[in-house]
């Protein structure tokens, strides 16, 4: 019997010439199907009006009285008679029924305004007053903006809402406006935020060799998204979701009865990751233990996970005692037990790679099974370590941060910024991928990020609501899957069950007794001290 040949997997460029071929096929279909709506243009309006007269006749037969019917009936014969035995009579009543029945088909509904009305006049001429004092010099003999002008010289193009507010803007400027400056920028920017109506989020693109500045308003993203399954590859992590022209990749998700595809933030990790670690800013109640719970259950599908909750809040209670979750501390010796381990970890995992690849053999299983280090506030333990005379434990994360990318260990920093002075600069300098959540400051943002953002800040943001940015990438919009704590009585039914649904299941008695060796000291074996283990509850 032949053999069926496997399924070719499309690589990068098959995919990018399908997905062009497809494009094609769509827009010559687009044309023929233009072509032949203009060819058939006069027989559509002729049926559709024939079929409007039709539907008048029975409106007219049903509205007649019965006993009128008759009568009406014999002048209907009549008529028919009489242009029956008129020498071109049929041919004239038939070119009297086409006219009527274009007539009726025409297309009745008003044609959509060229230019704005009255209102949409009056609020771009009062734009174009507002920009008169930046884009405009004594020195400039021709100005493009001068009070009393015209706002058609400046406003090339521009779109409103349904509710007269303006949805897209292109605006013109001298070439003498100092566009490569931020602060130039950023008062454009505010005034045009300010008169085309606060509440909403901006994108503005500068152009500074056409002198044109775009402006267009960016829906919302969805902030209802629960937890859930993402299909994604070992080593990849989805931090959020984002815009869907920031990213040429899309997840499949459930959302509601539905499936939908949304752009995701995916942030890789591992030995080729050129961002190993994250860095999470905010302030309360913004969403940072939502993304490091998010994080946390995406990453014990495929390794183990350490928490240290500086919050002591109680935050990740739901991860003790699953599988994966090697301790969540939230006391400062247990703290600085589990990153003493960690960091020996580490250096174990080092020694270990290092003789295989001096063998020639492959990495051990347990130094190629990923470790995560997820810390929750740790400016609140180098407080308590510093009143109780202890070393800063932020200390104890160099060494996971400095070669844990080789080691297959990622570290996860959450802080507030309130704290953010408290840390430390090994975590400072080795978090590459960064994310900052809630309300906050270009500023703040640009601090963080090491760039600004690429839209406006909105003062009010749901939970979870912000921007990331990865490496020297561009600065995404960003939303984190709704991770709620399973055990707050604040958590509605739906969100406890897709979270809980999520969890590792908690190992028996017997798996307990062979998750940690004897010998907590012992380098060739991943083990957590007795002071960082959790007790386990069956």
């Amino acid at each position: 019997m032949a053999r069926r040949p496997l399924p070719r997997i499309l690589s990068k460029d098959s995919a990018q010439i399908a997905r062009t071929q497809i494009a094609r096929s769509r827009e010559l279909a687009r044309t023929a199907a233009d072509s032949a709506t203009d060819v058939l243009h006069p027989l559509i309006t002729v049926t559709r009006g024939l079929r409007r007269l039709a539907s008048a006749g029975r409106r007219r037969w049903a509205d007649t009285p019965k006993d009128r019917r008759g009568p009406l009936l014999f002048l209907v014969a009549s008529v028919a008679l009489a242009v029956t035995l008129v020498p071109y009579g049929p041919l004239l009543a038939v070119i009297a029924l086409m006219a009527a029945a274009g007539w009726h088909g025409r297309d009745r509904t008003p044609p959509a305004p060229e230019g704005p009305d009255d209102s949409q006049a009056e609020r771009l001429q009062s734009l174009y007053e507002a920009l008169v004092p930046y884009f405009s010099t004594p020195e400039d003999p021709a100005p493009l903006y001068a009070h009393g002008g015209e706002w058609e010289k400046a406003v090339p193009a521009h779109e409103f809402d349904d509710a007269g507010r303006i949805t897209h803007l292109v605006i013109r400027y001298p070439a003498y406006f100092p566009d490569g400056e931020h602060d130039a920028r950023a008062r454009i920017e505010q005034l045009l935020t300010a008169k085309s109506g606060r509440g909403r989020e901006y994108r503005f693109a500068w152009d500074e060799e056409g002198n044109q500045l775009t402006m267009g308003v960016l829906p919302p993203l969805p902030a209802d998204i629960p937890a859930q399954h993402f299909v994604t590859a070992p080593g990849e992590t989805v931090l959020g979701f984002t815009d869907p022209s920031e990213v040429q990749r899309t997840l499949p998700l459930s959302y509601g009865e539905e499936r939908i595809d949304v752009p995701p933030v995916v942030w890789r990790t591992g030995v080729r990751s050129t961002e190993p670690h994250l860095l999470a800013m905010g302030h309360p109640g913004t969403g940072t233990s939502t993304l490091l719970r998010s994080i946390a259950l995406q990453a014990l599908q495929y390794g183990d996970a350490l928490i240290v909750d500086g919050g002591g809040t109680g935050e990740y209670a739901c991860l003790t005692g699953r599988d994966g979750v090697l301790a969540v501390e939230c006391a400062l010796p247990g703290a600085m037990a589990s990153l003493e381990w960690a960091a020996q970890e580490t250096e174990r995992r080092l020694i270990a790679i290092n003789l295989a690849r001096q063998a020639g053999d492959p990495p051990p299983a347990d130094a190629r099974r990923a470790l995560w280090i997820l810390v929750d506030r740790p400016s609140v333990f180098t407080h308590l370590a510093a009143a109780d005379g202890r070393k800063d434990p932020q200390a104890l994360l160099q060494v996971p941060l400095r070669h844990g990318r080789a080691a297959n260990v990622t570290v996860v920093v959450a802080e507030q910024f309130d704290g953010v002075e408290a840390l430390g600069d090994a975590v400072r300098q080795h978090t590459r991928a960064r994310v900052v959540l809630g309300p906050a400051t270009p500023r703040q943002v640009e601090a963080v990020l090491g760039a600004p953002p690429h839209t406006t800040p909105l003062g009010h943001v749901p939970p979870g609501r912000g921007y990331a940015r990865l490496g020297a990438g561009p600065v995404h919009r960003l939303q984190v899957p709704r991770t709620p704590d399973p055990y707050d009585d604040a958590t509605s039914d739906a969100d406890r069950q897709a979270v809980l649904e999520l969890l590792p299941a908690r190992p028996t008695a017997v798996g307990a007794e062979h998750a940690a060796p004897a010998n907590p000291t012992d380098l060739t074996k991943p083990a957590v001290p007795a002071e960082a283990a959790v007790a386990e509850s069956p």
